[in-house]
Parts: structure tokens; C-alpha cells; sequence
């Protein structure tokens, strides 16, 4: 079945506060989706000005199965951006970014959902051996086994996360690893929303996905100064120093500490690169961000 023959299709968005969330919920809205949003706090969602955007507002902690009872029925699909970042309330990657949609999924099943749209990342292949990724994939894998049609979304890096680059360059000093020319082509979170509203429709199980730009670490670290308008400097750290660093960090601090740093550690010694989509420019993020 078409889910686009649909009336009007009904989408439940789980992780509607967060930056992919809200444009997700946008686009879909602009699309003329029948919108909800899964949210602990719906006092955040006035606060972020999202009311506006939904059609509906359920109030549920993911991690608890007690508060999902029936929260699937009446939606045609599922989409979930759940996961942490930065770990909080004593909650590891595996009680959310696996358990969590597991008990999403759980209710996707019982409720007869026709899709499930999962966001991952890209090159999970490649870095097995962190936290975050075992929980993430773990969970595409259950999802894959679950009979639901799904479509897991791989993109790399947000244009929110460069802002890191912007962070560094304010004060002064980018610090690159190797020879600042690993590469990858972030994408705009409101290009990807259109991505997540396009695989409701498409048949494609699993979609990878950057922005129109593949940009060298050097270039990205440059744009940063000029959208500052600052004379900064760039300076080179040799790979084999983020293994060190990633062995004491593990060694020394809990996984909710060192989790989110290996991580960033982790893709910033690599390329990054997936096929090319949307129309948003980090130059033009850089500049925005910059004047706020």
C-alpha cells in the first residue's frame, strides 16, 4: 500500500523537542500530515513555539513502557529520533537509544502500525566498538526483525554539531586532527526533515544522506573564521594522540562521560562523505549563527 494514497496521513514523532525533531514536525506539517508529537514536557514544546506545528501532544517517557500503552493507535506511521548525546538522570545509550525505541516499537507492533522511520547515523559499520553505536544498532537490527515496514535514516553530521568549529574559532585556535583533510558534507537539519517526510512513501529500507557540500575539515575551520570575521589559527594533532586520550577517558571516567567523547573524537578522524541532498549551505549556518 501507498501510504500517500492516505487521506491525510497520520504521523507520530517521538523526539519532537530536539533539533531534528522540530523539523521534522515543520515539514511534515507543511506537507499536510496529520501531526503528533511524543514528548516528556509539553510545556518545552510551547516554549520552543512547536504547538503551532502539531495537531496533537502526548505526554510519555519513552523509557518507562507503563506510559506508551496505546499512544501508536489512531497513526499510520512512527517516526523516532530518540537518543542522548549527552547522558543525564543516570540513563545509559543502551536504556534509550535501544530500549527506548524498543518500547516504541513494541507499541508500533501492537497498534499495526504501517511504518517505522528510525534516524541511526552514518558509518555505524565502522565504529562497532562505541557505546552509542552498539545501542543504536542493536536496535536497527530488532527493528529489521521486527515484520513492521521500516526505513532507517543514516545522515552524518548535523549542521548543529559544527558549531563546535564555530566554538573553537571564536576562541581563536581550531584544533584538527592529522592534516585538518578528512572530509564529510553535514547536512541542514530542515534538508534531512525533508528526507524523513520523503521515506514515509519510498520503499527504500535504508537511506544515506549528507549535505550539498563535501568539505575538508581546513575548509570548514576557515568558513568559521570568516563568518566571525576573526584571524585565527589552525592547529594539527597527530592522530595517534586521540587514542591515547581515548584510553584514559575510558580508564578513568564513566560511560556518561566518556561516551559523547569518543564519539566526537571518533568522527573527526574520519571521512564523513554520504550522498549529496538539500540545498542549505554551512556557510550561511556559520553566518546566522555567528550574528546571534
Amino acid at each position: 500500500m501507498n501510504l500517500m494514497e492516505n487521506d491525510r496521513i497520520k504521523v507520530l514523532v517521538a523526539g519532537a523537542t530536539g533539533y531534528l525533531g522540530q523539523y521534522i514536525v515543520k515539514s511534515l506539517k507543511k506537507h499536510g500530515c496529520y501531526t503528533a508529537a511524543l514528548v516528556r514536557n509539553t510545556e518545552k514544546v510551547k516554549t520552543i513555539g512547536l504547538d503551532s506545528f502539531l495537531d496533537r501532544c502526548i505526554t510519555a517517557e519513552v523509557t518507562k513502557p507503563s506510559t506508551l500503552k496505546g499512544v501508536c493507535f489512531g497513526f499510520d506511521v512512527v517516526i523516532s529520533t530518540i537518543g542522548i548525546t549527552r547522558q543525564r538522570d543516570n540513563l545509559t545509550y543502551m536504556d534509550v537509544d535501544f530500549q527506548a525505541n524498543m518500547n516504541l516499537l513494541a507499541e508500533a507492533k501492537r497498534a499495526g502500525m504501517k511504518k517505522f522511520i528510525y534516524i541511526s547515523v552514518l558509518n555505524a559499520h565502522k565504529m562497532k566498538r562505541l557505546k552509542i553505536i552498539q545501542a543504536k544498532e542493536r536496535f536497527v537490527d530488532s527493528l529489521k526483525a521486527s515484520g513492521l515496514r521500516y526505513t532507517v535514516i543514516r545522515p552524518n553530521g548535523f549542521f548543529s554539531d559544527m558549531k563546535e568549529f564555530l566554538k573553537m574559532a571564536d576562541k581563536g585556535v581550531v584544533h584538527l586532527f592529522g592534516k585538518g583533510e578528512f572530509r564529510g558534507n553535514p547536512i541542514d537539519g530542515e534538508d534531512l526533515a525533508e528526507v524523513v517526510f520523503e521515506s514515509i512513501a519510498g520503499n527504500r529500507t535504508e537511506i544515506e544522506v549528507g549535505g550539498p557540500e563535501i568539505l575538508t575539515q581546513n575548509q570548514i575551520a576557515h568558513m568559521a573564521f570568516e563568518a566571525l570575521h576573526k584571524e585565527g589559527k589552525i592547529r594539527y594533532v597527530p592522530i595517534w594522540i586521540k587514542n591515547i586520550i581515548l584510553a584514559l577517558i575510558r580508564f578513568f571516567t564513566p560511560q556518561k562521560v566518556y561516551g559523547p567523547i569518543e564519539f566526537f573524537l571518533t568522527v573527526l578522524t574520519m571521512d564523513m562523505v554520504a550522498p549529496r541532498y538539500g540545498r542549505n549551505k554551512l556557510e550561511e549556518f556559520y553566518r546566522e549563527a555567528a550574528g546571534k
